[in-house]
């Protein structure tokens, strides 16, 4: 019987959610299948992926071909790896203690790549709202300046009114200015 290691998919539409599982190559997708090995979610970024490492590492060594979604997941997580570096030591060309060793700093590699991800993509959300929060700013200011300009008289108006203003202060100081000569016109005349 010819297995795959492939995905079995879950989830509603547009948020797909998927199992690995080991099924016979004639069974449907999402049918029958012989293992579950894990899972993989492709909604979160980086992408979840829960492996039960030594049974992929099994089934690999007992020839189930992965598919290539699954092949590159295997591969992520270093099954494949691991199975290249049993296949030296069956050679004679590792011992197991040197196979052992490489795969240890393959892992420690491996995750350090995924914690400076993993941060990169928090710091990068943080600037994201930074950005948002002095353009939201900005916004308001933009707001306030419109409200204030439409709230207050044009200039041009604000101008005639004191232009009108200055000129009755005039008018009237002239009009009063005869008045107070002929008042103290009559005064002396007494």
């Amino acid at each position: 019987m010819a297995t795959k290691i492939r995905l079995q998919r879950f989830g509603k539409k547009g948020k797909p959610f998927y199992h690995v599982v080991v099924a016979d190559a004639r069974a449907p997708r999402d049918g029958k299948f012989i293992e579950r090995l894990g899972s993989y979610n492709p909604n979160t970024n980086p992408a979840t992926i829960d492996i039960n490492f030594d049974k992929a590492l099994d089934w690999v060594n007992k020839g189930a071909q992965p598919t290539d979604t699954c092949r590159a997941i295997l591969s992520y997580k270093g099954v494949l790896y691991k199975k290249h570096l049993e296949g030296g030591v069956k050679k004679g060309a590792l011992t197991p203690e040197q196979a052992e060793a490489k795969f240890a700093q393959w892992l420690q590699g491996k995750e350090g790549k995924i914690e400076g991800k993993k941060e990169s993509l928090s710091k990068s959300k943080e600037e994201i709202k930074k950005a948002a929060l002095v353009a939201e700013a900005k916004k308001k200011e933009e707001i306030a300046a419109a409200i204030a300009a439409k709230n207050t008289p044009p200039v041009e108006e604000v101008e005639e009114t004191v232009a009108e203003e200055a000129a009755e202060v005039e008018a009237s100081a002239e009009t009063e200015a005869p008045a107070e000569e002929a008042a103290s016109e009559e005064t002396a005349a007494e």
